[in-house]
């Protein structure tokens, strides 16, 4: 299980270290960092994908994700006494992000490249890389370890450490361009944990959504962010996963429905029979609401459930009713999944308290700065340079 996340520098999260349990709800006021924390945590396992830095582009570039306050916030200025002004930098331009857990651990320090050396200086690169065993960072502890382009892995039966390459390019990870499996089985391991998290947010529901639309279908274990091979999903529980808790979750949400798969040319497209009517309802015709349920659905019964599962504002475009029903959905995958939700609705929290224990993590911003609760805090370091 992730014990603890750590992030530094990225938007307004300059500097927040969380500790987290089974079940973790992260609620607060708009603007107060919920977003930022849900895109800094994507950005994390995106190193174990070789797509850090693809996603830093897609959120405008390097500089525009880092913190954007002064280096150092002073009493004075929180109160007022002193203009809010940069000063003289101590310390180099960084985002780190960093998870702990029980096995394995990791961290990935980001920084500018020097001026002038390429016509990509906006672009970041890696300073350095360290994965540990256990939650504590130590030497003893540290079985794998990048400075600038050098990646050197500890022999774990000898303790002793050898450089496996001189020449890893700024841009590219240990974790996907490091990995040597004689010397370092165990990162592997850990990439690929990192590998399946899994992140939803916001699914489409328009009328031109993926998931309204007919696909080919293929076995779909896992549905996709975006929800576009629902119907394959649906059928994919109903075949080799527990079909009884999907019919179980749209008769809670929805009584007297059922759903079904209508499969022509190999093209899959998703009915539900509603209580009353006398036809099927195709995915094209569902409301906002339903359809989005019926995805989160699919996401929470997944025959192949991950190890850790993020969801942003659930309850977005969910009508209140279905809300319990989905704390329910989300207190059934909590049995086999250690689950993240970023929320703002007290229907869902208050359930989901009731349902299980939940351990709420509310931001705040102070002066810019998203903080937390003192005593969520934990215990990290981030390493010097």
């Amino acid at each position: 299980m992730i014990t603890k996340l750590a992030i530094s520098g990225y938007r307004s999260l300059r500097d927040v270290k969380l500790h987290l349990e089974n079940v973790n709800i992260v609620t607060g006021a708009n603007g107060s960092g919920k977003s930022s924390l849900f895109k800094a945590l994507k950005l994390l396992t995106e190193t174990s994908r070789g797509q850090l830095f693809t996603s830093l582009a897609k959120e405008g570039g390097f500089p525009s994700t880092l913190w954007a306050g002064p280096e150092t916030i002073t009493r004075a200025m929180r109160t007022g006494d002193q203009p809010i002004q940069g000063s003289r930098r101590q310390k180099p331009v960084s985002l780190k992000l960093g998870y702990a857990s029980d096995t394995y651990s990791y961290l990935v320090d980001l920084g500018l490249p020097e001026m002038g050396s390429s016509a990509f200086a906006n672009d970041p690169i890696i300073k350095q890389e360290l994965v540990w065993f256990g939650e504590v960072m130590r030497p003893a502890t540290t079985f794998a370890k990048r400075a600038g382009p050098s990646v050197s892995l500890k022999d774990t039966d000898t303790g002793a450490w050898r450089t496996v390459t001189n020449d890893l390019a700024t841009f590219d990870s240990m974790m996907t361009h490091g990995v040597d499996p004689r010397l370092a089985p165990e990162l592997l391991v850990m990439r690929e944990k990192m590998r399946e998290w899994r992140f939803y947010d916001h699914f489409r529901t328009d009328e031109d959504a993926p998931a309204r639309q007919s696909q080919i279908g293929t076995r779909t274990p896992v549905l996709s962010p975006d929800g576009s091979d629902l119907a394959a999903a649906i059928q994919t529980i109903m075949e080799i996963g527990d079909d009884a808790a999907l019919a179980g979750a749209i008769e809670d949400a929805f009584p007297g429905a059922t759903l079904s798969v209508d499969m022509r040319d190999g093209r899959f497209m998703l009915s539900m029979s509603q209580f009353g009517l006398l036809r099927d309802l195709s995915a094209s015709e569902l409301s906002d609401g339903t359809l989005r349920y019926i995805l989160l659905a699919a996401a929470l019964l997944s025959p192949r459930p991950p190890e850790f599962l993020v969801l942003n504002e659930p309850e977005t475009s969910l009508h209140q009713d279905l809300l319990e029903p989905l704390a329910r959905l989300i207190a059934r995958a909590s049995e086999v999944s250690q689950i993240l939700i970023i929320s703002h609705s007290k229907i869902l929290i208050d359930t989901l308290t009731t349902e299980i224990a939940c351990q709420i993590i509310p931001l705040r911003k102070e002066f810019s700065e998203t903080e937390i609760e003192l005593d969520n805090q934990t215990n990290w370091t981030w390493p010097n340079r």
